[in-house]
């Protein structure tokens, strides 16, 4: 394993789009997809069914109107459901491997010595939890997500793609609210996050999930958060939220804003429904 000092942190977006990651994954893991294959199910069959209204119209000799109609809102379907299962195999960690460059962007980012405990906030399926412990070998981590009903399911999921990967470090994954972390003030030495935050809707105020997040890294302790930071809907003035958290005491803290740039992303993907205004908040408590 080279030691964490030495990975120089990459800069140029061409190391990140063409890079072999010196931490590959063995295959066996199943991290799913941010692109769900539940929805691409039933885009598939949507255009199924399209299809056959269009030939049933055509069968029967329809009104050109309905047959134009149909047929447009076929093609569009049919269109979509491409993009989509594009933006599918980019994204896949076994396939172009878009998601796996930003978590590394993320690990990058991370200013951490691997020793302690690290949380990472709305794991998932472990992905990012896992890149982290073969990169840091000697700390302890933690997943949260909130899994709801597929709770167990989920956490089993995770264990098993850190079994997959071979990872021996201890990790532990539990059910929880991101807007209400149930671990006391400081309780991490280090905290990472991938695209959580917007996504949380028990807090419509994301800059209340930074601080929160920020609450249980201990000071000194190191974080990177990735999220949409760069879209003002959600976020403000990411400038003077900054100064804000300068002011509250956050030690050291620095905004990369749009890091979709950085990692190569093709411009049909850096669209408002998938990843465009993406930017990373890292530094030191």
């Amino acid at each position: 394993m080279t030691n964490r000092d030495e990975q120089p942190l990459r800069t140029d977006p061409a190391e990140y789009a063409a890079a072999e990651f010196e931490l590959q994954s063995t295959g066996q893991a199943d991290y799913g997809n941010c692109v769900p294959s539940r929805l691409m199910r039933v885009l598939f069959i949507l255009c199924g069914v399209l299809l056959l209204v269009f030939a049933l119209l055509l069968i029967v000799w329809a009104h050109a109107s309905a047959l134009i109609v149909v047929g447009l809102l076929c093609a569009l379907v049919i269109a979509f459901t491409v993009y989509m299962e594009l933006c599918r195999r980019l994204f896949a960690f076994d396939g172009g491997g878009l998601m796996g460059a930003m978590h590394q962007m993320v690990v990058d980012n991370l200013d951490w010595d691997g020793r302690g405990r690290l949380l990472d906030i709305g794991c998932g399926a472990a992905a990012l939890t896992a890149r982290c412990a073969m990169t840091f070998p000697d700390g302890e981590f933690t997943g949260i997500d909130n899994w709801g009903a597929t709770r167990s399911r989920a956490k089993e999921q995770c264990e098993a793609n850190a079994r997959a990967e071979g990872i021996t470090a201890p990790m532990s994954f539990v059910e929880g609210d991101a807007a209400h972390l149930d671990f006391p003030d400081g309780s991490f030495d280090a905290a990472v996050s991938n695209f959580v935050f917007h996504e949380v809707r028990s807090e419509p105020d994301k800059r209340a999930l930074v601080r929160e997040a920020l609450r249980v890294v201990r000071p000194g302790g190191a974080f990177s958060f990735q999220d949409l930071f760069a879209q003002p809907r959600l976020y403000g003035d990411m400038t003077a939220f900054v100064q804000e958290l300068r002011a509250e005491g956050v030690s050291d803290i620095e905004y990369i804003p749009h890091t979709e740039n950085l990692v190569g992303a093709p411009s049909w993907v850096r669209t408002p429904w998938m990843i465009r205004n993406a930017g990373i908040l890292h530094g030191h408590r």
